[in-house]
Parts: structure tokens; sequence; C-alpha cells
């Protein structure tokens, strides 16, 4: 049921690590950055609560049933904006088909969590979740590779965009249409009761329903989501500047160099850090299995904590490696709060919502993750400028300091497990 997972991941990798260079090759400055990565977040505010309040009110037994209506249209979208991306003559065009690419990872992306607990009983549910995040682990890797293995095939430019990005977003067009039909093919939905299937027919929808539902969810929130939020806010203002930054960082340290004094070498750095970003999905899909076993023996806090440790650690050092090779033990630590990040908060609060409500509560839990986002791509460019001198070493270094402050953060956390032990 996770393998649609792969390909919607495999187009958030090439979103992750190929688009903010692309921006580079068309003459972004750093500064700049930020804000055209506005899309990612505003998209992810707007589209996946809306689309998980709606689905929870969906039943179509012709489209494949409540969650997979929504992650095909959501899987076509992001292959007609992968396919189109490296076409990019400007960076308001490459802007505007992020934008597309984001509506499309959004739709896809939140019905897929709740598709997940919608299948499993709590007993299964770790598992299921930690496998999104070895799906995570393994549909990204193969997109960050392929920033490293497609520039030794396919060479030459095409405008001011080199022949291999071409190459590795047609594949990830492939990749993510290819695999969502393949789950819808071989995962069935579970059908709702004729209880459930009546009160839908008898609660009309309307333009204002989702919003309406939002509205009455975030109210009647529990404790521990709202906690949640504090993680969040630290967690993905870091990964944002992380992701932003990461290029750029490696061809400073280990090039000496910048897109504006040699576009050559920039393109070896970008085609590393694909390979280096490849490498903390590998870990991530490695010890994703192993960490439900953690959190089932401990607590999924105390996991989280510790994962997030991890990962701050290697943010804080990754900037200071001279040695390209030496990039790959710093990363891992990253690797493994990947691994984290993607399954873990969601053992975390899902005995403490509604059955009936997985959709639109998945959504708001992305909200959480996409105000953070928000915020940054508004802010962090006057940051970079004014205090960290448009150095994206610097950026990594922040992005490090945040992650501890997220890790202090879970701690504080208290889920249901812990509220009956204590």
């Amino acid at each position: 049921m996770n393998v649609g997972f792969f390909g919607i991941q495999y187009s958030f990798g090439l979103q992750q690590s190929a688009v903010n260079p692309i921006y580079d090759f068309l003459g972004a400055h750093p500064d700049q950055i930020p804000f055209l990565n506005l899309a990612g977040p505003l998209t992810g505010l707007l589209v996946q609560p809306i689309i998980g309040a709606l689905s929870d009110k969906t039943w179509s037994p012709r489209l494949g049933g409540r969650r997979k209506p929504y992650f095909l249209v959501g899987a076509i979208m992001c292959s007609l904006a992968l396919f189109a991306f490296p076409f990019s003559s400007s960076l308001w065009m490459a802007a505007g088909l992020l934008w597309i690419l984001d509506v499309g990872n959004n739709t896809a992306m939140e019905p897929y969590r709740a598709f997940i607990a919608d299948k499993l009983d709590e007993n299964q549910q770790p598992t299921g979740f930690q496998a999104q995040s070895f799906f995570t682990g393994l549909g990204q890797t193969l997109a960050n590779i392929s920033l490293f293995i497609f520039p030794m095939i396919i060479i030459g430019t095409t405008g001011k965009i080199p022949n291999w990005v071409f190459g590795s977003f047609i594949f990830g067009a492939v990749c993510s249409i290819a695999t969502v039909l393949w789950s819808m093919k071989t995962t069935s939905e579970i059908p709702p009761t004729e209880e459930e299937i009546q009160k839908m027919k008898s609660e009309k929808i309307n333009v204002f329903t989702p919003f309406i539902d939002i509205f009455d969810a975030i109210k009647e929130m529990p404790k521990v989501m709202w906690q949640l939020a504090l993680v969040y806010l630290f967690q993905w203002y870091a990964l944002f500047c992380y992701w932003q930054n990461s290029s750029k960082s490696i061809a400073l340290s280990v090039w000496n160099t910048t897109p504006e004094k040699n576009m050559k070498l920039y393109g070896e750095a970008v085609s590393w850090t694909g390979l280096v970003n490849g490498w903390y999905n590998v870990v991530t899909f490695l010890v994703a299995f192993a960490l439900v076993g953690f959190a089932k023996k401990y607590s999924a806090k105390y996991v989280h904590f510790i994962c997030l440790t991890f990962a701050a650690i290697g943010f804080l050092i990754f900037p200071h490696i001279e040695n390209k090779y030496l990039l790959f033990p710093a990363i891992t630590g990253f690797g493994i709060g990947w691994a984290s990040m993607m399954g873990i908060p969601y053992l975390m609060i899902v005995s403490n919502i509604p059955k009936e409500r997985y959709g639109v509560y998945m959504g708001i839990i992305n909200m959480m993750i996409v105000i953070p986002m928000f915020i940054q791509t508004i802010t962090f460019g006057y940051i970079m400028k004014h205090f960290l001198n448009n150095d994206p070493r610097q950026a990594i270094t922040f992005a490090g300091v945040l992650l501890v402050l997220s890790a202090i953060c879970t701690l504080f956390m208290k889920t249901k497990k812990q509220a009956i032990s204590e």
C-alpha cells in the first residue's frame, strides 16, 4: 500500500535537491531563494487540510474509495509539473511550476497519511507509518542519486539548464504516476458502514464545509498536538534552511566556489550534494523499521528526541567539512532524524484523535509543518542577508541550533500513553 508513497517522495526529493539549483542556474541571488520557495508552505497550508476534510466526507467506489481519488489527482499534477520544470526559461516560470508541483504533492500526500491510518489497527500503525518513512527514504534516495548519476551520462545544456536535469525530472514524472497507480490497483480501501454512508449523504457539502471542519477540529485539538506544533516550528524552519542552502554550503566548504564564480564547479557541487542527500535517505530507509521497535519498547517522544539530537549534531558539523567524503558521516545524523520525522510524530498523536476525523487532523498536522516553512520564506531572506552575511554555511549552522531547540521541546510532550502511566 505504500509503493505510491515512493513516487510521491521521489517527486519531493527532486523538489528538495534540484529546484534550488535550477533557480541558481537561472541567476537567483541567495537572499531570493526563500521567497522563490514560498509555493511549498502556502500550498501546503491551504491544500492539505482542505483535502483532508473533503476526503473524510468522500466515498466513491467508481474512483477507488475515500482517499484514492485525491492522491490520484495529486500524482497526475506532480507528473505534469515535473515533466515541464526543466523547460523553465526564467525564474518566474520555474517558480510558477513549483506552485503546480506543490499543489500536486500536497493533494497526494495528505490523504496517503490518512489512508494508512484508515487501513491499519492500532498495533499495525507503527509499522505502517514507518513503512512510509522507508519509502520516503527510498524515493528521495533515488531522486538525489539521479542528480549524481545523470550528469555522467547526460551531458550538454539546453538554454541555461543542464541536460541531466531533464533526465532526472522526466524520470521522476514517470515514477510519480506509475507507483500511485500500482498502489491503487493492488490495495483496496475499507468501505464505510451503511450508517457512515448515510451520514455522508445527509451532510451537505459546500465551499465552506472544509473550512468549518478545520476550524472545529482546531478548537477540539488535543493538547499533545499543540505541543507537537511547537516542536515542528523549530524543526521545519531548520529543514527548509538546510534544503535551500546545502548545495551552496558544499560548494563553498569543499570547492571554494559559488554559482557566480564558476558555474561548472558549482554544477559538480550540486551533483555531489545529490549524492550526500541520497545517503541521508539511504540511512532513513535502513533505520526506519528499527525505530518502531524502540518506540514500542521505550517511548515515541524519547526516540524522536534522540533522533533530532543526532540531526542537530550533523548540521552543526556539516558546514565546517572540507573533505567531500566526510560529508557522509556528518549527514548520517540527519538521516536518522529524517526517519523519525516521517513517522514517529504520527505515532505520538494518532491515538489521541478520532478515527472518523483522521483526514482533517492529518491536514492540520501538515499546517504545523508548512506554517514554519512559510515563516521561513518571508523571514529568512532578511536573516540571511543581514545576520548571516549571505553565507550558506552559516545557514546550515543556524538550522542545527534550531534542531537543538526542537529536540528540547519534544521532551515536554505528553502523549496518551504517558498520561495513563503518570
